[in-house]
């Protein structure tokens, strides 16, 4: 029997998505340890008693998209689980990166960064189980959600985020070849694109937070922006389940 999906297609798939891994553990060579400057944030203003007030009140924005997108998964079809696991662990970064600003270490980031690695594995499982088939999901996603959890008990274990960052990237990468090499079996598909897009433009704010935090004249800092243009990216997925339409025929009963 022929499979659904052309072969070459699944294998550029395969290349997008591990070749990043292979060459973050074989062509790059050395571990990637925790830059221990991360930790120091150009906004550490105080208010109403709570430190780096900015960068734990942005926090809120995590929650709000996380739980518009619990309510919005509701009738995500046949990557429910996934996405619901998706919006879940957005909803739990609000908990874990507002634990990790108010005290800024290791030890508190691991605790910001495990929801952090459900959210992306999970995007991850409901991107490919949409893409590819349904009966996708009851294994990929508890093994991705696995490998996501790994990620940062290797981080731990060995001071290396080479694993963490491919967890990262991994769906990030999959979103714009998935959409162009595999048919819509729903509409609005390009919101995914323009969350891919402000994903980005976080990552841009968070390597530039004092900066932004200058030329905003200590209005906001780029790890505050980082905040809330990750929670929008979150969002975008928020209005893709709530107004697209099923392409897939229904069968009709006799």
């Amino acid at each position: 029997m022929n499979s659904p999906h052309p072969p070459a297609r699944i294998a550029a798939l395969l290349l997008i998505v591990f070749g990043p891994l292979v060459w973050l553990l074989i062509g790059h060579g050395q571990p990637i340890p925790q830059d221990p400057g991360y930790h120091l944030f150009a906004d550490g203003r105080s208010c109403l008693g709570v430190s780096n007030f900015g960068n734990v009140a942005s926090n809120l924005a995590f929650l709000a998209a996380g739980l518009a997108g619990l309510f919005a998964a509701r009738r995500a079809g046949g990557a429910r689980l996934s996405w619901q696991a998706f919006f879940a662990g957005v909803a739990l970064v609000s908990a874990g990166s507002a634990w990790y600003h108010l005290n800024p270490s290791d030890a508190t980031l691991f605790w910001d960064r495990l929801p952090m690695t459900l959210a992306f594995m999970a995007l991850f499982s409901a991107l490919l189980t949409e893409h590819l088939g349904p009966a996708l999901e009851k294994r990929l996603l508890p093994a991705a959600v696995v490998v996501g959890g790994a990620s940062l008990v290797w981080w731990q274990l060995s001071g290396d985020l080479r694993i963490y960052i491919w967890v990262q990237a991994a769906p990030l990468l999959a979103v714009p070849y998935l959409l162009a090499a595999f048919p819509a079996r729903h509409t609005q598909r390009l919101w995914l694109l323009w969350g891919v897009g402000l994903y980005a433009l976080a990552k841009v704010a968070e390597h530039h937070d004092y900066e932004i935090y200058a030329w905003s004249g200590m209005t906001v800092s780029g790890h505050t922006l980082k905040h809330l243009l990750a929670a929008a990216a979150v969002y975008c997925v928020v209005v893709m389940l709530n107004r697209r339409q099923s392409l897939t025929p229904v069968a009709s009963s006799q």
